[in-house]
């Protein structure tokens, strides 16, 4: 598992096939909170019913931190089957 610590507020985050999957908010926990403004609202083949809430990516799905970006070991289209909603 990545540093957590190395996470920072507004890191776009990525899947590992380079799509965007959303916006860090900030780490709690275990999880990233993603933000509202697109968290899940970006992903090809989503249906916009995730907008307006937050959603968490679980640590454990962070493969690396690059550029400033949090690229997760799932393509984006898995990775948000892995989303939990608050």
């Amino acid at each position: 598992m990545v540093d957590a610590t190395q996470i920072q507020e507004h890191a776009e985050v990525i899947g590992a096939d380079g799509v965007h999957v959303g916006t860090v908010d900030k780490v709690e926990g275990n999880r990233i909170k993603l933000t509202k403004k697109d968290s899940g609202a970006q992903v090809v083949g989503g249906t916009g019913s995730h907008e307006g809430h937050h959603h968490f990516i679980s640590l454990g799905l962070v493969a690396d931190i690059e550029d400033g970006k949090v690229r997760l070991s799932a393509n984006a289209d898995v990775a948000v089957t892995f989303e939990e909603e608050a």
